[in-house]
Formats: structure tokens, sequence, C-alpha cells
């Protein structure tokens, strides 16, 4: 028989506390609980717990600031935080700094449990999980996203500092944007990477296939089951499971995904007993779900469950900065040559809206590295539609000193300075119509010597 496992629990509330502590002696737990933020941070320096479960809101130090102060002394411990219902918010806030998992108020012990388990296996698993991706990476392979613009590197930095939670995350961005390369991404820079990635696209099969999909059937389960399907989530088991355009999941179903969510086991369809799963769970979409929420068309719970780690990836045309070293990457990857731009294609492909963001920008590029004669590429080897521009004339692009700009630096210059005179010279509208942060407009300002003409 197994020893318990040493787990230390912070609430305030005496009668809740010795519930909780009772309950979780039943499932396996030694608990040592105590009354307060302090007296946990005391107990924590002179003992070691495969785990912290605290309540957030406390007199005196309150459950977050605690969180922080855990992290500081031994950044591997997990913390469970509880919370009332009616503050999720504050509870994802709280594994957006590094909780390991929430359960709400009133406490559901085998709910709680559970969470506690998927703690304590993590903790346990991180030696092996580091060895596995020390070798996944020594296998080499060249990087996936590729950028020069802030919004992008913001992107790549936070998937570094994210991987090897197991918190979900939501990625947001129009169609092609690179949602599931960012996904991938997380994959391998995480301790899960020797296992599986699986990726679903919730819109591409109809409602009855999909909860089958995902949670699998036995055999007999409805017409057509010959044979148990262990469904999606148990094939990513191990691994990472990527949900593509979940803001499209059928309202029936999200139920059944909060509760695979929250609990670490699926239902299969027809089947009476649940099974337990090991699952890093992604969300991507296109479309807005806080308004699919306001419309009553998503669950809101199920939004704050998701949306633990937002990950927005911009559009390509608000990043055009990236054009070029996408065409270059893709040409030497497709053509196996230095295929180079001529500046009236160079300024033809940033002068394009690219509605279909990278994804077009890469079928592009295996047209051109099929279909070009020679090593350039000039403005007659492009479509029609991307030699005519933007249907307005407008875009990010379309002054007349980024026309004349053949090498990036100068693009990026006169990108800034055309930014700069289209809103009256006003910085933050600039940045905001650039897609960069203020600070690294004026950066830029300073870098090329703009100046504000006299006058203005």
């Amino acid at each position: 028989m197994n020893p318990p496992v040493p787990i230390l629990l912070v609430d305030d509330d005496r009668n809740l506390r010795e519930v909780t502590r009772v309950g979780l002696r039943r499932h396996g737990f030694e608990v040592t609980a105590v009354a307060s933020a302090e007296a946990a941070l005391d107990v924590a320096r002179e003992s070691d717990f495969e785990a912290v479960v605290t309540d957030l809101k406390m007199p005196g130090m309150g459950g977050l600031e605690l969180l922080r102060r855990l992290h500081g002394l031994n950044p591997s411990i997990p913390v469970v935080v509880l919370t009332a219902y009616g503050s999720i918010e504050t509870a994802v806030l709280a594994m957006r700094d590094g909780a390991f998992d929430f359960a709400t108020k009133p406490v559901d012990l085998d709910a709680l449990a559970m969470a506690l388990w998927r703690a304590v296996d993590h903790r346990r698993l991180t030696v092996e999980n580091a060895r596995l991706r020390a070798v996944v990476r020594a296998q080499g392979g060249s990087p996936r996203l590729i950028s020069a613009t802030p919004a992008m590197l913001q992107v790549i930095d936070t998937i570094h500092q994210v991987a090897d939670s197991d918190a979900t995350v939501l990625i947001t961005g129009e169609s092609g944007t690179g949602k599931e390369l960012v996904a991938r991404d997380l994959h391998d820079a995480s301790g899960r990477a020797a296992g599986p990635f699986v990726a679903v696209n919730c819109v591409a099969l109809p409602e009855e296939l999909l909860e089958s999909e995902l949670f699998g059937h036995v055999q007999g389960a409805f017409t057509g089951a010959l044979r148990d399907h262990p469904g999606r989530f148990r094939q990513a088991d191990g691994g990472t499971l990527l949900l593509d355009e979940i803001g499209d999941m059928p309202h029936a179903l999200q139920p059944k995904l909060l509760r695979a969510i929250e609990s670490g086991e699926v239902d299969p369809v027809g089947s009476l007993a649940p099974v337990a799963v090991d699952v890093r769970l992604i969300a991507a979409t296109n479309v807005d779900l806080e308004a699919r929420v306001a419309a009553g068309e998503f669950r809101e719970d199920l939004y704050y469950r998701l949306n633990v780690i937002p990950i927005h990836v911009p559009p390509l045309r608000e990043r055009p900065e990236d054009i070029v070293l996408l065409v270059d990457h893709f040409l030497q990857e497709m053509a196996g040559s230095d295929m180079t731009l001529d500046a009236a294609a160079r300024r033809a492909l940033l002068a394009y809206s690219w509605p279909g963001n990278v994804r077009e920008l890469k079928n592009l590029c295996r047209r051109l590295a099929l279909l070009t004669h020679g090593e350039t590429i000039g403005l007659d080897d492009l479509p029609e539609a991307v030699r005519r521009g933007p249907a307005d004339g407008v875009s990010p692009t379309s002054g007349s000193a980024v026309s004349g700009a053949t090498t990036l630096p100068e693009m990026e210059r006169a990108m800034v300075l055309h930014a700069l005179e289209k809103h009256d010279w006003n910085r933050s509208a600039a940045a905001r119509a650039l897609g960069i942060p203020r600070h690294v407009l004026l950066y830029r300002v300073q870098k090329y010597g703009i100046s504000r003409p006299a006058g203005r």
C-alpha cells in the first residue's frame, strides 16, 4: 500500500477546513491544515509538500500573494485554488499567475481530489518530462514560426513561458494565421513532446459524429458502431489535444467537454463508466467567443476554462515585415534555390491585404516555385489579384514612400512614417494601426531619425 501523499491545505473557514481535511484523507492524502497564508508559508519553509490547496479570499495575505510566495520558495510545487462560483474570473487570473488548477465552493471533494492527483502526477513527472524533451529537441528541425514583428515575437515568447504548464490555452486569430502551428510549437516545447499531438476540427463533422469522435463509443452504442472507438481524447492521452474551430462546437456538446476538462475523464457514447485521460487541451478559434457567450451560443463557464492562457495570432496585414521573410523561407523550402523578388514584385506583395493570411502566402509561394522561370520573380509572375492590390486602394503600405522602398529597413521606416502622417502624428493611434505597442513605435521613430515636420 502506497504511503499517503503530503499536501498543505490553507483556509480561514474552520468548518470547511476540517471537512476538507477529513475528506482528502480518505482519498489518500496526508493533510496539514492551517488557517492563514502566513502560517502556510511558515510550514512550507519547514516541510516538503507534493501540492497545496488554498482559498483565494482570506484575511491578511490573500491566496494570490501566497501563490507567488510559494513559487518563490519552490517553483515546482503545484497549487490548486478554491474560489466561490461567482469569482471564477479571479481563479483564472490565479492560473495565469501559475496556479495549477482551481475548484469552486462548495467544494466537491471527489473533484478536488482528482485535481490534486493530477497536480501530484504532474510534479512527479517533471524530471522524466525534461529528459524526454531534451531527446526530442536533440532531433533538430527548423522553427515553424518565423517573424520579425513585435506582436509575433511576443507570441513566441508566450509559447516558451507557458509550454510546461498544463493550463488550457485559447488561440485566437483569423483563418490562415497559423494557429495550429502555435499549438504544435506549444506541444513540442512542453514536457508532453514525446506524446501524441491530436487535432480535431469541430466544424468538420456533424454533431452526432463529433461526440463519438471526441469522446469515443462502445460497440453497439448506435447504428453503425461495429467496434469500440477510443475517441480523440484517449488517442491524445499523455500528449496534447487541439480543438480547432471551438467556437462552432454544438451547444449540446459543450457541457460534456466542460466535464472532461474539469474531471480529467471522458464518457464514451454508450459506456456506463467514465475513462480517465491525461491531456493538455488547446483550443483555437477565428470567431469572437465573448460575443458568442453574450449571444448565448457558447457557455460562459466553458469559455473561462478554455481562456486560461490566451494567445492572439495577428493577421499578416498587421505584420508586413514578415511577408518578405516568409516568402524567402517558403521559396527556399519549396524550390531549394535562391529565388528572389524584384522591386516591383516586392511592392505588390507588401501592398496586398492577404485575406487568407500566411496560408494564402504559402500557396502563392508554391505556385511561384513551380511556375516561375529563372531565379528572379517579377510582377508578371504574380496573380492578377496580388498585382492589382486592395480593391479600395488602401493598405498599411499604400503610401508613396513605401512604394519606393526596396529594402526591409527602408520599408519599415516608410511604414512608420506613413502611419504617423495618416494619423496626424498621433503616436498612439499610429502604433495601434501598425499593430505594435507604443514603446516599439517610439523606438523605431528614434532608430530611423523620424521627426515631426514644423507646424504639425
